[in-house]
This record gives C-alpha cells, structure tokens and sequence, in this order.
C-alpha cells in the first residue's frame, strides 16, 4: 500500500488504518471485558465476496453498533469463529468496511468525525433534520456515494434509520438493493441500548449480555420483486415485523425471563 494511496472517497488508507487499529484497541473491552458480546453465524463473513455486499441490521445506538460490526467482521476475516478474542485481528483490518449515517450526526463533534473518517456514508436523511420531522427529497449524490462505496466493499446500513425499535423499514434501501444488486446479509443486535447510552459512546451498565447473529444472504430476484417484497423480506430479516411483537409461548416467556436477568439494568 502506497503511504498516500487513497479510496474512492478522498480518505488515505494509511491514515484509516491506524484509526482503525487505535479505535479498535481502546473499544475492544466494550464487547468483550466490560460486556461480553456473543456472536452466531461470523463464518458466513469469510464466504462473501470482497466487494458489493449490504450489511441490514437493526439499530440501538449510533455508534456501537457499526464499531462492534467492525470487530467481528475482522475477527472472522482473520480465522476466529464467534469469538473477538485478542484484538490483534485489527493490526491488518479490512479497509474497504462503510457504514451509511445521517451527515448530521458524523459532524457533531470530534469523535463523530474521527468515526466518519473510518468508513462513514454520510447522507441527508429525507424525513428527520435537527430533531425534527422533515419532508425532503433524496439526493441522488447520496445514492451515488452508497453505489461508490459498493463498488468498492461492503457497506453497514441500518434500513429503519431509527434506533427506536420495530419502526418502518425506510423504501431507499429496497431501492439501492434494486438498483444495486448486492448480497444482502442481515444482521439481528441485541443488548447495545442496555449496554451504552444512545449515541453507544459511554458504558451505561456493565456485565450486560449483547449479541449479534449474522443470517445467510437473502434471496432476492433484483429484477421482478417489487420494493414492497423486499421491505417486508428485509422486515422480517432483521426481526422489526410487528408479527415479531406477537404473544410468547410459556417457554419462550421462561427463557426470555432468563436473559433478562443478564440484561437487567
């Protein structure tokens, strides 16, 4: 790698990758020291391609969600199986990681922007401005720049736009699936808003259990499925379906009950 060299969005490789490597050892013992982060399905990370591949999650907090991504993601580039044991996985990280967040939000304050520099996708969120609810159109420079970040590696984006859970999937990321055509890998967190305070900045509560599944790709035909049929696949990917909220068998409430107690706070 060239001291200088750079990636298609300005940012020097050498710079992030230090970044990378700094941020990555001061927020390890987030997931795994503080809390303990259990991780299901990381072995479907090393069968992707190195390119045009769409993280879909749920979202907790601002920040800690996409960093313990990072983590894990890495982790299993570098043969560990679940596990984010020994940071040294982060000496040699994937460089090519984004993860789409609101503009607003990566400019506000240092770390913010420290963060961005990572792999943020800074975009103009069309229905929510300086807290309030707005109506706006999409910039296409935007979709262009999630395109170019695509094109380039794998992109994290959190299709509610929200971390309030079970709120609507937002149609622009079935649009970009469309449009696009990536390997669309869900993800499904628990345990963050418990563990930190919203922006995922501060530890608000210790000894709390967090996990993250990582699911197979979905299949989706690009071509004829609507946008609609790939909101409601996307839904139930990442487990936001109202039909999520539905009553619990008596099994499932004794075994919720269970991790409750680890997740008490």
């Amino acid at each position: 790698m060239g001291l200088f060299k750079r990636n298609p969005f300005g940012h020097i490789l050498f710079l992030k990758k230090w970044l990378i490597r700094i941020m990555g050892a001061i927020t390890h013992r987030r997931f795994r020291g503080f809390n303990e982060l259990q991780i299901e399905g990381s072995d479907i990370i090393n069968s992707l391609p190195d390119k045009n591949v769409l993280f879909i999650s749920n979202h907790q907090t601002y920040f800690a969600d996409v960093v313990a991504m990072f983590h894990v993601f890495n982790a299993s580039l570098s043969g560990r199986v679940d596990s984010i044991k020994n940071v040294g996985y982060l000496w040699n990280p994937k460089l090519n990681i984004y993860y789409v967040a609101a503009k607003e939000t990566m400019k506000a304050g240092f770390l913010p922007k420290l963060l961005a520099y990572a792999g943020s996708v800074s975009i103009e969120r069309t229905w929510r401005a300086a807290g309030q609810d707005v109506t706006r159109q999409v910039k296409m420079s935007d979709i262009s720049n999630i395109g170019k970040a695509l094109d380039d590696g794998w992109v994290i984006t959190f299709p509610q736009g929200t971390t309030t859970p079970f709120k609507p999937i937002r149609k622009g990321t079935a649009h970009i699936i469309k449009r696009y055509k990536p390997v669309v890998v869900p993800i499904v967190i628990d345990g963050f808003r418990r563990s930190f305070d919203k922006k995922g900045l501060r530890i608000k509560k210790k000894n709390i259990l967090q996990s993250m599944e990582i699911k197979e790709p979905l299949q989706i035909d690009y071509d004829n499925e609507t946008t609609e049929e790939i909101v409601k696949k996307i839904e139930y990917a990442i487990e936001q379906h109202p039909s999520f909220l539905k009553v619990l068998t008596p099994e499932q409430i004794k075994e919720q009950e269970e991790l409750n107690k680890l997740r008490e706070w």
